[in-house]
């Protein structure tokens, strides 16, 4: 296993202009590099009952709320490994747990039913989840551009900025091409800040100076309302 398996942090959202976007840019060279992926477009299938039990629930901002989603980093091709992806939420912190196994194996696990040919913890944690609510379909795609950055201080700091965020509802598969309806407004970032500590001093010195404040963004819920509602 060549990734990290299991996250729990901070995830703090700021909706930005490309503008504010360059000014961090710059305020974080000495502190922070872009991460070897560069600017990634990843792809997302969010699973979910079908009347929407999981998005509908979780937009109504309880203190416990969950999903499921497939996710790759590129447009899949045949015998390609994907991330299954448990992410959690309980007091403002997030826990995040996930495998990788080959897309089509994954596929027909999901479309048949069928457990997946994982026997670690994570993989029995997912078929549960699976199990539990029963029925799951693949109920939204979501795609979007990412410049991930790590902290040069060794730390678990990390920034992303996604912009280009698109969703739909139909030909929901990682191997189809990204587009959809935008979720965003014209000329906007959304900036999110990963952390199971503090924010760095000279980060919560930068935000303040342009008066960038903490916002509430989901991008599932924010294609669910633009969508189906």
């Amino acid at each position: 296993m060549n990734y990290q398996a299991n996250f729990k942090r901070y995830e703090l959202k700021y909706m930005i202009t490309y503008e504010q976007k360059e000014m961090l840019l710059k305020a974080m060279e000495p502190f922070m590099a872009l991460d070897s992926y560069g600017r990634t477009i990843i792809r997302n299938i969010y699973y979910d009952t079908e009347n929407y039990r999981l998005i509908r629930q979780s937009i109504e901002k309880p203190v416990y709320k969950e999903k499921l989603r497939l996710r790759s980093y590129r447009q899949v091709s045949s015998g390609d490994d994907i991330f299954i992806e448990l992410k959690k939420k309980f007091d403002s912190i997030v826990y995040k747990r996930r495998i990788s196994l080959d897309e089509e194996t994954v596929m027909k696990c999901f479309n048949e039913g069928e457990p997946l040919p994982d026997i670690t913890q994570i993989g029995s944690e997912i078929d549960y989840f699976r199990k539990y609510y029963q029925s799951l379909v693949p109920a939204m795609f979501l795609t979007y551009e990412r410049e991930a950055f790590y902290s040069l201080d060794g730390s678990d700091f990390r920034i992303t900025f996604d912009d280009n965020i698109l969703c739909r509802r139909d030909n929901i598969s990682l191997r189809e091409a990204p587009y959809g309806t935008p979720l965003l407004e014209p000329g906007t970032v959304l900036m999110e800040i990963k952390t199971s500590g503090s924010i760095p001093l000279w980060m919560a010195r930068c935000l303040s100076s342009q008066k960038i404040y903490k916002s509430s963004f989901s991008k599932y819920g924010a294609a669910y309302l633009k969508t189906v509602i």
